[in-house]
């Protein structure tokens, strides 16, 4: 049977969580605080139905040349049903969309050699030596998480050997669900549909990484430490704290209040949680560790490679991308480029 290069499966997830969120994750800043006991009520004030988001960035060059760009935000109301008439409308007169930017782990296995991996890929999700997270945290660590386990993610205890970074999403992503929202991408496969209805040609930046040697990297994976301690206690304080100001982020999103989004804070776990993987020795010996600052480059080479071909194209970035002072549109401004802000409220 020949074999093909191709992406693959679970095994590889250990990697892609993070890789997807090597690009786009913002600094941390220090949490406000929640009443953690109202998830009812938090649901209820979660804004719902047909919302149309924000407005779009304007990026001018000096041909007049423009690149418009829809700032995303994770999580977003659970029961929203984003429909922009200023994205439809910009599609329609654009020549081309520009996805964010993405990792792609690939691996040269074929059907059955990529079975042989899920004993090493399985493995690599647990903590080495068969630890717990009880024997691998601080005590007082390890006390606020068993309350936030048992409440959102029940009494099992599968949970407990998965290294500290897998059990901490696990439980953020069961904790937003709870209270009404979540991290399903809304805005890409909506903009697709709407690219492919308006034929216009979809492009997606990507940072192709080729593993040699699959089974040997997982099992190193899984041998090796992550510092992934700071990225355990962030979540935790998101889940504890942060819940209300999720919400707000959230609502001000769906509604299209640009200003309510820049003033509220934007605390964020994901870029300690990448890290922590990305400084594993298992990663850096195979040329990962600086994944972000190429996935960015290879953003920026798109971007402007589209300025010059398309009297219009229309991109979709990370909100905190955008709003960050180091971010690509800083970085953008500083090649010379015209940017504006949409209108705030």
């Amino acid at each position: 049977m020949s074999r093909k290069r191709q992406p693959w499966l679970w095994g590889w997830a250990v990697f892609g969580l993070l890789l997807a969120t090597a690009a786009g994750a913002a600094e941390p800043e220090k949490s406000g605080h929640a009443d953690a006991d109202a998830p009812q009520l938090l649901e209820a004030m979660v804004v719902s139905g047909i919302q149309p988001g924000p407005g779009l960035w304007k990026v001018s060059n000096a041909d007049g040349h423009v690149l418009w760009i829809l700032g995303t935000l994770s999580p977003l109301p659970r029961r929203m049903q984003w429909e922009s008439a200023q994205v439809r409308q910009v599609i329609g007169e654009s020549q081309q969309v520009l996805l964010p930017p993405s990792g792609r782990v690939k691996a040269d296995v074929g059907f059955f050699g990529g079975m042989a991996l899920l004993p090493a890929a399985l493995s690599a999700r647990k903590n080495p030596d068969k630890q717990t997270l009880a024997e691998v945290l601080p005590a007082p660590l390890y006390a606020r998480w068993t309350p936030l386990r048992q409440r959102y993610l029940g009494r099992g205890k599968g949970i407990e050997k998965r290294r500290p970074l897998l059990a901490a999403n696990k439980l953020f992503e069961a904790a937003i669900g709870r209270h009404g929202l979540s991290q399903k991408d809304v805005v890409v496969g909506t903009v697709k549909k709407l690219a492919k209805r308006a034929k216009v040609p979809v492009d997606q930046p990507l940072i192709e990484v080729v593993i040699d040697e699959p089974k040997q990297a997982l099992k190193d994976f899984a041998k090796s430490d992550l510092d992934d301690r700071a990225c355990f206690e962030q979540t935790l304080s998101r889940v504890e704290n942060d819940l209300p100001l999720m919400r707000d982020r959230a609502n001000a999103w769906a509604t299209g209040d640009i200003e309510a989004l820049q003033d509220l804070p934007d605390v964020d776990h994901l870029r300690t949680c990448s890290d922590a993987f990305l400084n594993a020795s298992a990663i850096q010996q195979r040329g990962l560790g600086d994944l972000r600052d190429r996935l960015q480059a290879r953003w920026l080479e798109a971007a402007e490679q589209s300025l010059v071909a398309h009297p219009s194209t229309l991109a979709i970035l990370p909100l905190n991308l955008i709003l960050r002072e180091d971010g690509y549109l800083a970085l953008l401004a500083e090649r010379g480029y015209q940017i504006q802000a949409p209108e705030t409220h």
